[in-house]
């Protein structure tokens, strides 16, 4: 097996923005750096102020529930810590989540982009050693750009990368053959990484991350033609390394 990595995104803070990014240093036990490393509580959250432990996503505010927050933008910027936010309706801001009063700011600037039915935004959670990932394990997302097309040639229109809130893609898979990496070690550029699990997917894919509004459902989609709901594969660091765009993936 021999792939070519295509594009990085980071997530700087959970269900809130997206990074395309050309390189990232990745660290053998640890998520991706900056990745989900900021959190939105909402009111319902049980994740306190100040607490830094890992806790399930139903506790923070994301696009399965808020469909308009997944047409933010974001981009780590300036100093360490600032992150750009900006969305086509809400326009943008600039805020350094652990600053007490951007934190406040950035709460109030969410706020509008969810759903009023639901529980709302109520403070900012910074992640302790690891992201604040889907998963228990500290994972990084590895996804398939074919996996990608056949989906999008179902649905009858192209899918953005976006809407499955990913860390790496690759070329050079056939459909689904992410799934057959399952317990093996895969070595993508400096790094190594061993896949662990497939990625079981939420509403949230089903938003068109440049408007926010729901346009495809995908997870029927997925059911009807593939009898699963599953897209992408989580894996865990397991070498020191940098990985890049155009790099290769090969199994180690």
């Amino acid at each position: 097996m021999e792939a070519r990595v295509t594009h990085i995104w980071r997530h700087p803070i959970k269900g809130v923005g997206a990074e395309a990014l050309l390189s990232s240093e990745f660290v053998a036990g640890n998520t991706m750096p900056y990745d989900r490393v900021w959190a939105v509580a909402h009111e319902a959250s049980k994740a306190p102020a100040g607490s830094s432990d890992w806790v399930h996503c139903n506790n923070f505010i994301r696009g399965a529930k808020s469909p308009g927050l997944m047409a933010v933008k974001a981009k780590m910027t300036g100093p360490e810590g600032h992150i750009q936010l900006s969305h086509p309706d809400a326009g943008s801001i600039t805020v350094n989540p652990g600053d007490i009063g951007d934190a406040t700011r950035m709460v109030a600037w969410v706020t509008p982009l969810c759903d009023p039915k639901r529980a709302l935004p109520s403070h900012v959670v910074r992640a302790g050693t690891r992201g604040m990932t889907d998963s228990k394990i500290r994972s990084v997302s590895i996804l398939n750009n074919a996996s990608l097309a056949a989906l999008s040639k179902v649905a009858g229109r192209d899918l953005a990368q976006e809407r499955f809130r990913g860390n790496i893609w690759l070329d050079g898979l056939e459909r689904w053959q992410e799934f057959d990496l399952l317990d093996k070690k895969l070595r993508i550029g400096g790094a190594t990484f061993v896949v662990r699990e497939r990625i079981t997917r939420c509403t949230a894919t089903g938003v068109d991350p440049e408007t926010g509004e729901p346009d495809t459902d995908t997870l029927r989609l997925l059911q009807e033609n593939w009898g699963h709901r599953d897209f992408g594969v989580y894996a865990e660091v397991v070498g020191d390394g940098i990985a890049s765009v155009n790099d290769v993936a090969v199994l180690a």
